[in-house]
């Protein structure tokens, strides 16, 4: 494999196919919600109930046997295997489907699901089970309430330092399924270029972003046959 350092993003479009929607529906829902009543702070503080029922339903979701990794979570795992330098995943989404898959060196920049936060110590703890205001943190006294462990629009995404350094030392950048409008995700492939890194989105449709290679597909389809050629030597150099 010609390439040492490895940065791979992903995003809705490679857990879509394992069951889970995308973040928005084309009709700007995100299961039946508006955005802003279920994903800001203001939404939190406004109606916790709601934002509660939200993502506890979203949770159940992956806890009830019926969602699992496809073949584009289990290429990512045999791509960070086989490389030889420094190797970060990426994910946007907040289900634990890449964990499942087995990889290893990889940050949930948005937050995950199966945890929560104490709302006033910000200490994270493991959640799989349903949850509201009324339950209370471990951390401090007297307990404080928790809250869902995800990044809301209005708040810094997690692993920021970490991630913009990896990208700054990779020779290969790899979007999947992400749409490259929401910011700062969105700059992370100028970013790679920046360093020097050859670039690829894989993704359903092509974003706006510019890539040095771009292939449309599925991601089930598209990523493990890039990793084999990766894995191969190849370089299949298509726009």
């Amino acid at each position: 494999m010609k390439y040492k350092n490895i940065v791979v993003l992903t995003g809705a479009g490679i857990s879509a196919e394992s069951g889970l929607k995308t973040f928005r529906d084309n009709d700007g829902l995100w299961e039946n919600h508006r955005v802003e009543d279920v994903a800001t702070p203001q939404a939190f503080a406004a109606n916790p109930e709601l934002v509660y029922a939200f993502y506890n339903a979203r949770r159940q979701q992956l806890l009830n046997g019926n969602v699992s990794p496809n073949a584009a979570h289990h290429a990512l795992v045999a791509l960070e295997k086989a490389c030889e330098g420094q190797f970060l995943l990426v994910t946007q989404n907040v289900d634990n489907l890449h964990q499942q898959a087995g990889s290893q060196n990889m940050v949930a920049m948005h937050g995950e699901l199966l945890k929560a936060r104490c709302t006033h110590s910000q200490q994270i703890m493991d959640m799989h089970s349903t949850f509201d205001g009324q339950d209370r943190c471990h951390c401090c006294q007297p307990a404080k309430p928790l809250r869902p462990h995800i990044v809301w629009f209005g708040e810094m995404p997690l692993f920021m330092e970490q991630i913009v350094d990896a990208i700054w030392h990779a020779d290969l950048f790899i979007s999947i399924g992400t749409s490259g409008n929401v910011y700062p995700a969105a700059g992370f492939v100028n970013e790679a270029i920046q360093a020097g890194a050859h670039t690829v989105e894989l993704n359903l449709e092509s974003s706006p972003s510019q890539f040095a290679e771009k292939h449309q597909g599925r991601a089930t389809v598209l990523v493990p046959d890039y990793v084999s050629a990766i894995l191969a030597g190849k370089s299949q150099n298509q726009c």
